[in-house]
């Protein structure tokens, strides 16, 4: 003997949590669209900027260390909109610039007596 009633308020609030679930599903599914639209015009401006080897090392990077590279690209489409690159960046303009950015690694050797 199932109440009415009491069917009726389950009923409720299972089509709320559904709703609730499908308005998150949306949610998620337009902040990844969003991210892959502004993934791609990050990289439509790094090919413009960049030269193929200096766009393999930088997709290299990537692979070692994503943060990295994604600090590195950010920094090269600040310096293009604010027009301060006046080419495209080679290889070795690349490696310039990384070894700038880079910390300097003190080298630790230790000795045996």
């Amino acid at each position: 003997m199932e109440d009415p009633e009491l069917e009726a308020i389950r009923q409720r609030k299972m089509a709320g949590m559904q709703s609730s679930q499908q308005q998150m599903m949306a949610q998620q599914q337009m902040a990844e669209n969003q991210r892959q639209q502004i993934e791609s015009q990050k990289q439509a401006i790094l090919r413009q900027i960049l030269e193929p080897a200096a766009r393999d090392r930088l997709s290299n990077i990537r692979l070692a260390n994503p943060e990295f590279a994604n600090s590195i690209e950010m920094q090269l489409i600040q310096l293009a909109q604010s027009g301060r690159l006046r080419q495209m960046v080679s290889d070795a303009m690349l490696k310039d610039i990384l070894r700038k950015i880079t910390p300097q690694q003190r080298e630790i050797n230790i000795e045996r007596r």
